[in-house]
């Protein structure tokens, strides 16, 4: 089983990459009728575009991706009656849950998933073209009056999205300031993946696994099965999971969710529940399928580069240490 390893430089990189592997569906060209108009936020969104239909759309808020489409086919669920004015986290697209998963943990945060859901980011590098026809563009989020108040500890967030072909890259890293205290947190991508029929869905590269499963009073199981459907409210933490996994009957047919430095995958689907939430409609419910990926079973714990560093060959690292950035190993997949 995966525990987290303390490191002097305190720096967390995260890839997830979504890849499109068999666009046999057919193009929605058009956008469901009565969907949330990200368009008229204006300001704060960030969009990025590549060329061919294949665009993304951040909204600041969170720095939620809220859309990802692929020759104009969209490839996240964003609900019809997700709030997307800043008054609460977004319902769809790629939240980021930092630093609290749940209510796990020794420390209190106060919001369920943590606050970076629901905070403004700031955009650090606008949408950029890069040699090879991919858009790039990075936001961060770093501690404030706010956040200390009901997490009191410093820490600086540096998201950057790449935007290719077929492809949608989501690196975050995490920084301690602090010369003095440790940074204990839980990570997650939140995804909510747009399918035909969720009963038709299916996500492998979760046999063997143990996994936390909340209507068993997180009881802890072993799966034993070599594909995973839904078909009733679903939600499950699975630890130590493979680095990627294949989402199959998604809206372009296949899915390839690869993930470094993210030890567990979460399985969560509403299904009935769904009418007890706000901001979703009841019957959209078939319509989507979250697989997220994270670092929440153990926490991960970022060691401060303090005075006793000073003779390390690694004392480069430090309130804005940048330079290190394989904290866990990243293996090439």
């Amino acid at each position: 089983m995966w525990t987290p390893h303390s490191r002097q430089c305190a720096v967390l990189i995260i890839l997830v990459e979504y890849l499109i592997f068999d666009a046999c569906a057919q193009n929605d060209h058009q956008p469901i009728s009565g969907s949330p108009n990200i368009a008229a936020l204006g300001p704060s969104v960030v969009k990025m575009e590549r060329g061919n239909n294949t665009s993304c759309t951040i909204n600041l808020h969170g720095a939620t991706v809220v859309s990802w489409r692929v020759n104009n086919q969209e490839q996240l669920f964003l609900s019809k009656a997700a709030v997307l004015n800043g008054t609460r986290p977004i319902r769809g697209g790629i939240p980021i849950v930092f630093p609290q998963f749940r209510k796990w943990g020794e420390w209190e945060v106060g919001p369920k998933h943590g606050f970076a859901r629901n905070i403004t980011w700031t955009v650090e590098k606008p949408p950029e073209k890069l040699p090879n026809g991919d858009v790039e563009a990075t936001f961060s989020l770093s501690d404030n009056m706010d956040t200390r108040y009901i997490w009191d500890h410093r820490f600086k967030l540096t998201y950057n999205v790449v935007l290719s072909e077929k492809a949608l890259h989501c690196n975050i890293s995490v920084y301690n300031p602090s010369k003095e205290y440790p940074l204990k947190f839980h990570l997650l991508l939140h995804n909510y993946i747009k399918v035909p029929d969720v009963t038709q869905c299916v996500v492998d590269g979760l046999h063997g696994c143990h996994y936390d499963d909340k209507m068993l009073d997180g009881q802890l199981l072993r799966e034993t099965r070599d594909k995973i459907q839904v078909t009733s409210f679903t939600d499950r933490v699975y630890q130590s999971t493979d680095r990627k996994h294949v989402i199959s009957n998604v809206m372009s047919g296949k899915m390839l969710l690869k993930k470094r430095n993210l030890a567990d995958t979460v399985l969560w689907h509403p299904w009935e529940k769904s009418r007890n939430i706000t901001d979703m409609l009841e019957e959209e419910y078939p319509g989507m399928m979250c697989v997220e990926a994270g670092e929440v079973a153990h926490p991960v714990q970022l060691i401060p580069c303090g005075p006793d560093t000073a003779g390390d060959v690694r004392k480069t690292c430090g309130p804005q240490c940048t330079a290190f950035a394989l904290v866990l190993e990243n293996v090439q997949i």
